[in-house]
């Protein structure tokens, strides 16, 4: 078949004489799309504004606000393909997402899953932007909440992208959940120490420091008879329980049971262990039972005196007990 260039060159004409042609109702739906997208952007800023001074509809509000200007955003687009297509309309939408509904399906199976986990999160509210959250290894402040994921900065100050449905399904613990929050550790007396006197001075001491409320008051309880010490456990409530706040006081109720603990003579032991080294001291004795009998002049053998000195050592002297 031979090509003919003027035949090629005739459809370029065409082609970009209707190119020409289109220009401008493509100007035209470029400048109806931008108003959409502009007046959409207002109308979230708006329903924002709107509910930000209401602590508990802040989550509706990034909501509705971001439903009303994906619908917006939707409308202005369906319009623009309208001007610059005028043969276009909605049944020509619904037929071509009718052919690409499988494609589009596993191209944005993960949208189509964060997506209604986060508008149920926005909705039900376990926990709001500013909380202090911890899910699995990742602990941090919540600073927004999207439609498809959560971002937390952690308190080392990096930023963690967290997939709704990871939020939906597993188990999160909300620290800052309420207005207070109880702390605790743990510190050792020693057995000869009275435990209801440790008790009593340790929360004579932390009782009046700032930042342990008195409202519930502090508490003491012996959790553990340990073989070196007694194990006290301290209960103390802190207001607000942001993690700062929550080691800062518990640095200085460490810091004051301890020095009065060791001002009224009440011992804090260390754990202590005993090891044995039995196969090194067998050796010992071999050797000092050697040169016994070198001393007293007795010369044996490699093979004698090892069995002489062992025979000798397990009769004079005690069983080790390993």
């Amino acid at each position: 078949m031979k090509f003919d260039p003027s035949v090629a060159w005739t459809k370029i004409l065409i082609l970009a004489n209707s190119f020409i042609a289109a220009i401008p109702n493509i100007l035209i739906a470029a400048l109806i799309f931008a108003l959409f997208y502009h007046a959409g952007r207002q109308i979230r800023a708006l329903v924002r504004r709107a509910t930000e001074s209401h602590r508990r509809s802040q989550s509706v509000g990034l909501v509705l606000g971001r439903l009303s200007q994906g619908v917006i955003v939707l409308v202005g687009a369906l319009v623009a393909l309208t001007v610059v297509f005028p043969s276009f309309n909605v049944s020509n939408l619904i037929s071509l997402l009718g052919i690409s509904t499988v494609a589009i399906g596993f191209a944005f199976k993960d949208i189509f899953q964060n997506f209604p986990a986060g508008i149920l999160l926005l909705l039900a509210e376990p926990f709001r932007i500013g909380d202090q959250i911890v899910v699995k290894d990742f602990e941090g402040t919540v600073r927004d909440i999207q439609t498809r994921a959560t971002t937390i900065d952690t308190y080392d100050g990096r930023r963690i992208v967290i997939p709704n449905t990871e939020l939906f399904t597993e188990a999160v613990t909300v620290n800052t959940a309420y207005e207070k929050r109880r702390c605790q550790c743990e510190i050792g007396v020693g057995h000869s120490d009275d435990p209801d006197e440790a008790k009593s001075v340790i929360l004579n001491a932390i009782g009046d420091l700032e930042g342990v409320m008195t409202d519930p008051a502090p508490e003491a309880f012996v959790v553990e008879i340990a073989a070196s010490s007694i194990t006290i456990r301290i209960w103390w409530w802190v207001q607000p329980p942001t993690r700062r706040n929550v080691l800062v006081v518990q640095d200085c109720v460490l810091i004051a049971a301890t020095k009065a603990l060791m001002e009224n003579g009440i011992d804090i032991p260390f754990a202590t262990q005993t090891t044995l080294f039995t196969t090194i001291l067998r050796i010992w004795m071999c050797v000092i039972a050697t040169a016994m009998f070198s001393m007293a002049g007795i010369h044996l053998s490699n093979s004698q005196w090892r069995h002489n000195a062992l025979i000798h050592f397990s009769l004079s002297s005690p069983p080790l007990n390993t």
